[in-house]
C-alpha cells in the first residue's frame, strides 16, 4: 500500500518574504523623503519623527505586555512604519506631548484594539493624524516655512501650504492668475521646497520610494496610479471649465499628501482590497473624495479623510470582488 497523502491546512504556497521584510522595504523607501524633510525642516523634522517612532514602539510593547498579555511584536517593523507615517503627516513644530497622544491613538486604538497587525480596519497612522487634526486644529495647521526653520526648534516662522494659499485666496475673491505668484513653482513642489507636513513636500523623493516598492513587489501600481489619475481627471475637468477658479491637476498631484497617501498609506496591505479590480474601485473612491474635499470642503486637504472613509468600504469591496477559488471548474465553450 502506498504511503498516505498528508494534506495540511493552508497556506500551501510558502515564500521567504515575511511581514517583517515587507515593513523594512517600506522603511527603506521612506528614507529619501525623510532626508528631504531633514534638509527642509532640520531638527524639527528629526524630533517629530524620533518621538513618533519611539512612542509607537513603546506603546505597542506596554499594551501587549501588560494589557493584552500577548506576544510582543515590536520587532516586526509595523510600529516603526506607523510611527514614521504618523510623523510624515505632522508639522515639524508640533509639541512633543501631542505627538505622543497621536501615537497612543494610532497604536492603542486603531491597531491593537482590533487585534494587532492584520486585523485593524483603518490605517493606524491616519487615525492618529485625523484625531490630532480634530482635537488640535490650530497646532496641526501651523506650518513652518521651508528651509527658514531648519535650525530652529521654537518660535518658528509659519506660513500656509500651497493648497491652503489657494483655498484662502479663492475664498477672498482672488484668481488663480493672481495666486500663481504666491504658490511654489512646479519645480519647487517636485523637489519639496515648500511648507506642509514633514513627509509630504518632495514629490520626487516620494516617487523614488514608491517605484522602489513596486519594483520590490511590496505594492502594485493599481492603487497609486488609479488614485492619482482619478484626481488628475477630476481636477482637470474643473480647471478646463474655469481655470481662474480651480488649480491645474499638476498642482493637486504634487501638493499636499496626494503622493504620500497614494504610495504609502492607501496601499497598506491590511486596509486595502485583495483583488486588482477591488484596488481600482478603492483608489477611484479615494481620488473622488479627496478632490471633493479639496474643492468644496472646509479643509484644503482631503487625502487622510478619503483613505479612512474608503478603508471602511474594504470589507464590502472584498465581498464583491473575490479572488478566483482554486478547484472551481471553468465552463468550456462548445465549438
Amino acid at each position: 500500500m502506498a504511503d498516505p497523502i498528508i494534506i495540511s491546512a493552508s497556506p500551501h504556497v510558502h515564500s521567504a518574504r515575511t511581514s517583517k521584510k515587507l515593513m523594512y522595504d517600506v522603511f527603506y523607501a521612506l528614507i529619501p523623503a525623510f532626508l528631504v524633510s531633514i534638509y527642509v525642516f532640520g531638527i524639527g523634522a528629526l524630533i517629530v519623527t524620533s518621538v513618533a517612532v519611539i512612542s509607537c514602539i513603546v506603546f505597542e510593547y506596554l499594551i501587549q505586555k501588560y494589557l493584552l498579555k500577548t506576544e510582543i511584536t515590536i520587532t516586526d517593523g509595523s510600529a516603526l512604519i506607523t510611527g514614521i507615517l504618523l510623523a510624515f503627516n505632522l508639522p515639524s513644530s508640533l509639541p512633543i506631548w501631542m505627538i505622543i497622544v497621536g501615537s497612543l491613538i494610532a497604536i492603542g486604538v486603531a491597531k491593537l484594539s482590533f487585534g494587532g497587525l492584520g486585523y485593524n480596519i483603518f490605517n493606524p497612522a491616519l487615525v492618529g493624524r485625523v484625531f490630532l487634526l480634530v482635537c488640535f486644529p490650530v497646532q496641526m495647521t501651523s506650518w513652518p516655512i521651508a528651509v527658514v526653520n531648519n535650525t530652529t526648534i521654537v518660535d518658528a516662522v509659519t506660513g500656509a501650504t500651497p493648497l491652503g494659499l489657494i483655498k484662502e485666496g479663492l475664498m477672498y475673491g482672488e484668481t488663480m492668475t493672481q495666486l500663481s505668484a504666491k504658490i511654489p513653482s512646479t519645480m519647487e513642489l517636485l523637489l519639496g521646497i515648500t511648507g506642509g507636513s514633514i513627509g509630504e513636500m518632495s514629490a520626487l523623493a516620494l516617487l523614488i520610494g514608491g517605484i522602489f516598492l513596486i519594483v520590490r513587489k511590496v505594492i502594485t501600481w493599481h492603487i497609486p496610479v488609479t488614485m492619482l489619475v482619478t484626481m488628475a481627471v477630476m481636477t482637470g475637468i474643473f480647471w478646463l471649465v474655469n481655470p481662474e477658479q480651480y488649480a491645474n491637476p499638476l498642482i493637486h498631484i504634487l501638493s499636499g499628501g496626494a503622493i504620500l497617501g497614494a504610495f504609502y498609506m492607501a496601499t497598506d496591505l491590511v486596509t486595502s482590497p485583495m483583488t486588482k479590480k477591488g484596488m481600482i474601485i478603492f483608489a477611484i473612491g479615494i481620488g473622488i473624495i479627496t478632490v471633493v474635499i479639496r474643492l468644496f470642503g472646509a479643509y484644503p486637504e482631503g487625502v487622510s479623510f478619503a483613505i479612512i472613509i474608503m478603508n471602511a468600504f474594504v470589507p464590502l469591496i472584498n465581498t464583491y470582488f473575490k479572488p478566483r477559488r482554486f478547484g472551481n471548474k471553468i465552463k468550456s465553450k462548445i465549438i
